[in-house]
């Protein structure tokens, strides 16, 4: 991938940084690219994992190609910095042990609290994967068929269901993610986990199946939007393969 110049090479150690937990909150001022700056993109299929179980999910567009919802610069950040940081370090974590041939479910589920770094990384493997699984340049805009009947069974109309997740996207304190999924006795539910955990995870508030998630870490908005989190959720929505959250669906209350 091709270096995209030093003033970026900052801003990504800066939101790196500045999304890890500490105890303490330090306000840095860090200059911005401007929307008219011109910056040399790398090419998504240039992105590969070091050797290991695990691979990054292929995007099947240029990281342009979300524009004006989600900005180039964020998506390569995004996806070419911590996403293949979190797949590289579970790779690492996993090689030469048992665990490395389990699926990335089975991880989660049997996963020991206690190893935050392997919980950490197989968090953030799991949860970008299906982030950049389900985004597309020509979404939908809502689904339809099974899952629209299901959204409506469950949440009165696809309208509130949306308005349910953005409040809960935009009330999430601090960084982690908001999902939809199919709990234990198959209905949709709402529910946002902290830090990179995930409802499969033993635990959690509410556990279940995800068949959608957004990451409002702030690697995921801040360039774009900077603290305006709910512009950024309200257009995730914009980008969203509702036939792949479909698919989600339909696995998880078959199983």
């Amino acid at each position: 991938m091709k270096k995209i110049g030093l003033a970026i090479t900052v801003i990504a150690l800066w939101v790196s940084v500045s999304c890890k937990q500490k105890k303490y909150t330090e306000v840095v001022e860090v200059p911005l690219p401007s929307k008219e700056q011109k910056v040399t993109l790398g090419e998504p299929d240039d992105v590969k994992a070091t050797e290991g179980a695990f691979e990054v999910v292929q995007l099947p567009f240029k990281y342009d190609a979300l524009q004006p919802h989600i900005d180039a610069f964020t998506m390569e950040l995004h996806y070419s910095n911590h996403y293949l940081s979190y797949t590289n370090k579970l790779n690492e974590l996993l090689a030469g042990t048992d665990l490395e041939s389990l699926p990335i479910t089975d991880l989660l589920k049997k996963q020991d609290r206690t190893n935050e770094e392997l919980r950490n990384a197989l968090g953030g493997y799991y949860n970008h994967s299906l982030y950049f699984e389900l985004l597309t340049p020509k979404s939908q805009g809502k689904p339809s068929d099974t899952l629209a009947t299901a959204i409506t069974k469950d949440f009165g109309s696809f309208d509130n269901f949306k308005s349910q997740f953005i409040d809960a996207a935009n009330k999430q304190t601090g960084s982690g993610w908001t999902w939809l999924i199919v709990d234990r006795s198959g209905t949709l539910q709402i529910t946002s986990t902290p830090n990179h955990d995930n409802p499969l995870m033993p635990g959690v508030t509410i556990a279940g199946t995800p068949i959608l998630g957004i990451d409002v870490w702030e690697h995921a908005y801040f360039v774009e939007y900077q603290y305006k989190r709910k512009k950024y959720i309200e257009n995730f929505f914009k980008c969203i393969n509702w036939e792949k959250v479909a698919e989600k669906f339909e696995e998880a209350i078959v199983k």
